[in-house]
Parts: structure tokens; sequence; C-alpha cells
């Protein structure tokens, strides 16, 4: 391809158009029109951002029998999931709710909305896909917003002679106080509450300098100084220009200045105009004034110095600000500070700070408890695009998530369950022994689960770590990425006794665990490889315990004639998982319930769900057929060519249906063979079920 063409794709027909909408100006009369067609334009900053949340859509899904709210807009389709947020719906749930009752002028739109979790918890990237969605609406014609500009001026008040509003206002702004309760009767005449305007807060002090002025030099005629004065223009937001996206990061004690927040005096323009409290020599550009009609970010707000905190105050509860020199400013704008741990605990123990507790709704955002939550960031950064030429095995990222999540968690009060069947049971991964109302009991019963534990950041790190070294030459898998997550513990910052860091070690070594396990089902599958047949097994199984448990008898296919359960083929599946005789009973009933509790439910019953199950058949099947492959010589010396043609039939079921490399598929075949030379694949296997 030219360069001619690369041009020519920039330089599209689409983008004038765009930019011819995006500058439209008009007249107050033509905005008055906008207004009476489609009320939306003049907005509150609230119900502006709730509007572009819910233009996404939503879907709903119901999670230990409660309904939650999927909101589409936290997947980032503006920029296709670069900065989707995984796992935290219930939370971003409530954050939404408190958005929407902003909107609908209940209370919140006069708090600080502050996001509260531990360090890597997604609460900047929520902010900032909030900023740039609110950026982005602005630019549709959904989302569109004005604000207006004075012009003329030059020769009447012997200044310069276009002044936009230095805070971009809404025109409607312009309307005197006397005449508004008038004007909104007109305009809200037959609409519901929803589509209702609404007229909230005065000119600016330099806005109100020019149009007092102008008012005086027409003697009232207010609709001359619009006419003659006043020009409509089309509003978009944007972070990097500073238009109604703000943001204030504090610094320490001596360079902060509230005037950051609220604007200075622009000392050039006094030798102009005169005087320091002359509007016109004046900056609104703090972070507070360039916010207003979007939103502001306070990064690290409780880090902020009390001076600071009193213009936060106001701002939440008053929507005013305080310009040195000037009268109290009204702005509309969402705020939302986020913080963390520690500085959150100040703000608990310190009394001079009750003002701003009582004026800060906390939403927490914490750690992902859900393992295939936590999965999905991990494959957004390292998958075959982002990482071309090393290939990345199966379930080495599932095992780093899994030991992220188990750091995460508190140990079950349920003295029959562990840590990782309560990873499981999180994950949705249901048993006759643990069920959807045991895993409400274990969220009810933890006090801080998902504050503490390992972030994403250093799982993202190591196995950042893990593809530079690339010690598997070409392929990194789970033991690779393992190893340098346990070798990182040592000097990890935020690991600061040794009983923190050795339980980590310990969900570090139950992860290894797993994974065996893990892999060895993964080539017994690929040995056994036919789903029919599983099927076929499981089918006679539950047909056999099921007349077993009503006392009847099982017809035989083949014969058409009436036989009695047959116990040795139920017996050798329990026994793959360590059901003793005198238990058989016990499990078989279980199974019977199980499936009973799903009919009632209107589901069908799927192996496939039942951990124990599962296991317990693909052993059986894979028993079955071992014998046909002898893995042990993959270990040995010597492999003759008939072995070694049915080992590359395994390998290749695991490449072709497991998604696992020449490399890796290898290791996991030599890693399990090494397994089966000690000759405790059963017992392993029933051992970790």
């Amino acid at each position: 391809m030219d360069a001619q063409k690369i041009i020519s794709l920039i330089a599209q027909e689409s983008l004038q158009q765009q930019h011819k909408t995006l500058t439209w100006t008009g007249s107050f009369s033509d905005y008055m029109n906008l207004v009476v067609e489609k009320p939306a334009v003049a907005r509150t900053a609230f119900q502006r951002m709730y509007d572009m949340i819910a233009s996404y859509k939503f879907s709903t899904y119901k999670e230990y029998k409660k309904t939650v709210v999927h909101w589409n807009f936290f997947d980032d389709p503006i920029d296709h999931g670069k900065d989707a947020i995984y796992g935290l719906d219930v939370h971003l749930m409530k954050l939404v709710n408190v958005i929407k009752g902003g909107a609908s002028k209940y209370g919140p739109e006069k708090r600080v909305i502050l996001l509260h979790g531990p360090v890597g918890s997604a609460k900047s990237t929520i902010v900032r896909l909030i900023k740039k969605g609110i950026e982005h609406y602005s630019h549709t014609e959904a989302g569109a917003l004005y604000t207006y500009q004075w012009f003329n001026l030059k020769e009447l008040l012997q200044m310069e002679d276009v002044m936009p509003c230095p805070m971009h206002e809404d025109p409607l702004h312009v309307i005197p106080e006397s005449r508004r309760r008038d004007v909104l009767q007109a305009l809200n005449q037959g609409r519901d509450h929803e589509n209702r305007v609404f007229i909230e807060g005065d000119l600016c002090p330099a806005c109100r300098y020019v149009y007092r002025r102008l008012f005086d030099h027409y003697q009232g005629d207010w609709q001359k100084v619009v006419e003659n004065h006043i020009r409509i223009l089309r509003l978009t937001l944007s972070e990097k220009d500073r238009i109604g996206i703000g943001t204030f990061q504090p610094k320490d004690e001596k360079n902060q200045d509230s005037t950051e927040l609220t604007g200075d005096i622009n000392y050039r323009k006094i030798a102009i105009y005169g005087s320091d409290s002359d509007p016109r020599a004046f900056n609104f550009d703090g972070e507070f004034n360039i916010a207003n009609r979007g939103v502001i970010e306070f990064v690290e707000a409780l880090k902020l110095d009390v001076a600071f905190l009193y213009d936060l105050l106001t701002a939440s509860q008053e929507h005013k600000v305080k310009p040195k020199k000037f009268a109290q400013t009204d702005i509309d704008q969402v705020i939302i500070g986020h913080t963390n741990e520690p500085e959150f605990r100040k703000l608990q123990s310190n009394e001079f700070m009750e003002a701003l507790r009582d004026r800060t709704i906390k939403i927490d955002v914490p750690y992902i408890t859900k393992l295939s939550q936590e999965i999905k960031i991990y494959e957004k950064d390292f998958n075959g695009t982002t990482v071309p030429n090393i290939h990345i095995a199966p379930h080495t990222l599932e095992m780093a998530s899994m030991w992220a999540i188990l750091t995460r968690l508190e140990e079950p009060k349920k003295a029959n369950m562990t840590l990782m069947q309560k990873l499981k049971l999180y994950n949705g991964k249901t048993s006759q022994q643990f069920t959807d109302d045991n895993v409400k009991e274990l969220r009810k019963e933890t006090k801080r689960e998902g504050m503490e534990g390992i972030s994403p950041r250093y799982i993202q790190d190591k196995i950042s770590n893990a593809l530079i070294i690339d010690r598997g030459q070409g392929c990194i898998n789970p033991f690779i990425v393992m190893n340098e997550l346990g070798s990182g513990l040592k000097g990890h910052s935020l690991i600061n006794n040794e009983e923190t860091k050795k339980r980590y070690e310990e969900c570090l070594a139950e992860v290894k665990r797993e994974y065996e396990d893990i892999v060895k089902h993964e080539v017994q599958r690929a040995i056994s490889a036919d789903e029919k047949a599983i099927d076929i097994l499981c089918g006679n199984y539950i047909d056999n315990i099921k007349a077993y448990s009503q006392k009847e008898k099982i017809r035989n296919p083949y014969t058409g004639a009436d036989e009695s359960p047959d116990e040795r083929l139920m017996r050798s599946i329990e026994e793959k998982i360590e059901i003793a005789e005198s238990r058989k009973d016990d499990f078989r009933r279980e199974i019977m319930n199980y499936i009973g509790a799903l009919a009632l439910d209107g589901k069908s019953f799927d192996f496939r769900t039942n951990e124990r199950l599962h296991k317990a058949l693909e052993l059986k099947l894979f028993e079955d057929q071992k014998d046909t492959i002898k893995l042990t010589t993959l270990i040995s010396k010597v492999v003759d060519k008939e072995a070694q043609a049915k080992i590359d039939i395994v390998k290749n079921r695991l490449i072709k249906n497991y998604g696992y490399c020449e490399i890796c598929a290898t290791d996991a075949l030599s890693f399990v063979a090494s397994i089966f030379a000690r000759g405790d694949v059963t017992n392993q296997s029933g051992k970790h079920g």
C-alpha cells in the first residue's frame, strides 16, 4: 500500500461531516428550539453520566439466587475491551445505582463518590473508563450538549471581541432568575419527570460581569443582549483539552495550592484591567472550573491537604466553589475519588474528617474472587496477538489466577471444606456436598475477603518475567510461571511478615497439586478420548444406581431380560474416587438426590458438573484403555515404533483438543509418565478429589 492510500484512509469525508456537526453554532433562539425538541441537551452531569452508561444496555443473571446486573459499558466497548472490568458486577451495580440516584436528584448528586479497595483492584481503571465514556458520549447525537460565547464586545466593553464562557456553562444560565419559573413551566408542560428541564446555578463571575455591563448598555432589554452578543456552540468534552473532564493528583504539602482547584489571578491582565478583583483578570481554569458539566477525578483522594477538603465539601454538597476574590461560583459535575485501605483507615480514625465522611458514598472495589473472571485479566494481556512468538501452555494463566485468588480468600469456617473447594464453589462448581446456599453462607461469614492478597499487577509482572526469560524455549508452562511467582515473594514490597509469606507459599503448593491433577486428567482424556464412550458409561452407571436405589431390576439392552443392577460396574467406578463399601449407599443416594434437585429446578443432570463423578468415570474409562498405550516408555531410553506411534496419537489429541503445542504436549506427557512410573495415578487422583 502506498502513502497516498494511507493518507486517503485518514482523510475520509466522514471526518469533515463529523467536524461540521461538532462545531455547530447558532443563536440563543436556536438553542431554545433544541431544548424544546430534545430536553436531554440540558441534562445535569449526573443525568448525562447515567444515560451514557445506560446507552450501552445491560444484562441480568442469577448468582447465589440473587439477580445481578451486568452493565455492558464496563466491558469497554469504546476501546474494544482495553479497559474492561472483570468480576466486579455487584460492585459496579452499586456504583451505577449511586449515579442513577444522583441523576434522579435523590441525594447522591450532593456526595463525593469514593472508590475504596486494595492496590491494583481496578479503581483507577473504573474512573478512566468513566472519563473516556463521557468524552465519547459528548461526540454522539444522544450525548450532545451546548455552551456559549460572548461576541461583539470590543467596541462596547473595551475588551477582546470574543469571550467564551470559561466554565462551559449551559446557555440556560443567561435566563434571569426572576423569569426561570415561568420558562420552566412552559418548557415542562406535559412532560414526565424524566424529561423535565431544570435550570440550576447562575453565571460564572466572568460571564456575570459581561452580562451586567451589556444589560445596563441596553437599558434592561434582555432580548437585545442575547441576540446581539450570545453565540451557542456545540460542546465536546475532552480530558486532553481540559474541557469538562478534570483530574487532581495530590502533591507534597509545600507544592499544593488550592488555586489548582479553583483558578488563579492572571497578573498580566491586572495591568490591562487595573484590579485583581476584575473577573476578566482571573483564570477560571482550576480543575473544578474546567470539569464543569462533566466529571472530576481525585487521585488518592484522602491524601488531600485539609484546605483542599473544604473546597471538596462545598463542591459536593452545595455544588459551588470559591475562587479567590470572587463570590461562590456554581458548578455541575460528578466528583469521583479513589483511595486505598491505609488512607481510608486514617479517614475513619480522624475526627476532623467527620464532615467528609458524612458527605462520602463509599463503593468497595475488592480483588476478584471468581477464578473465571480473574483469568480474563491475563488473557487480555497475554494472548496470541500480544505474545505472538511464545506459546502459553494450557492452564498457565489459570494456575496463576488460581493462586492469586487463594491468597485473597479467608479460610472457610466449615470444618470439612478446603480453601480450594471454596475457590471452586465461588467459581460456580457446586456438588451434592456444597450448594449455592453454602456459597451465600460463606460470603456472609467473611469480613475482609478480597481486600487483601496478591494483586493482578504482581501476577502480570511475573508472567512478563517468564516470557522475557523464556526458559521453555518458545513455550512457557504453569511450572515456569509458578516458580516465578514463588521466587518473587522474597522481595515483594507488600508482604511485611513471614506468616503471610508462608501462607502464600502453601497456597502455591496447593495450586501445584491441583495442576498435577488437571494435567493427569487431560492426558487420561487424551488416551481414552472418546466422549461417546464416557457418556454411555455414565448412562449405564446412573441407570444402575437408580435401579439399585429404588430396588428395581434393569433391562439388559442386548438380551432384553430384567437383571439385578450391575454391582461390579458400580463399584469399579466408585472405587476410583475411594468410595468405601460402607459408604456406597450414601454416595449413590447423594447422586440421586442431586439429580432430583436439578430436575425440580428444571435442569438436566450433566456428569461434567459433578467433579468427583466426572473424575471417576474418566479413570474407569482410562483404566479400561491405558494398557494399549505404555506412556512409561517415554521416560525410558528405548521406545519402539508401535509405542511411539500411539504416543504421537495422544500428543496430537492434546494439541488438537486442548491447545497444547509440540513442546508443552511432550512436557505434559513426560510429567504424567513420571507419575505413572511411581504407580500412584489412581491414588493421587482420588486423594485430590
